[in-house]
């Protein structure tokens, strides 16, 4: 279970931003551990291999995506109504590798 607070944010494109994280670990990383979370498949991971990074990838039949923004992951989902407990199942994972709650 997640620590994190999660919200609603919609964005220009239909997805949710539901949750932000300090990045504190790299984005390799953060991709390795997403992966580790059993039945988690990579979708596709682009990044300008300096300072962005984006980390696609299905949990439980949802689309989502991870990208580091001034400082901090945000995270997003494709349906806007995706379970509050699949949420909170992807980012209790995360929050694992990071050591961080949710801001």
């Amino acid at each position: 279970m997640a620590k994190t607070k999660i919200y609603s944010m919609i964005m220009y494109d239909g997805s949710r931003h539901f949750a932000s994280v300090p990045e504190t670990i790299g984005w390799g990383t953060l991709c390795d551990h997403i992966v580790l979370l059993p039945g988690t498949e990579l979708s596709g991971f682009v990044s300008d291999g300096v300072t962005e990074a984006w980390i696609d990838f299905t949990y439980r039949g949802h689309k989502f995506s991870v990208n580091n923004q001034f400082g901090d992951y945000w995270f997003f989902v494709e349906d806007v109504d995706c379970p509050e407990e699949i949420l909170e199942e992807v980012m209790g994972h995360c929050e694992q590798a990071t050591g961080t709650e949710a801001l």
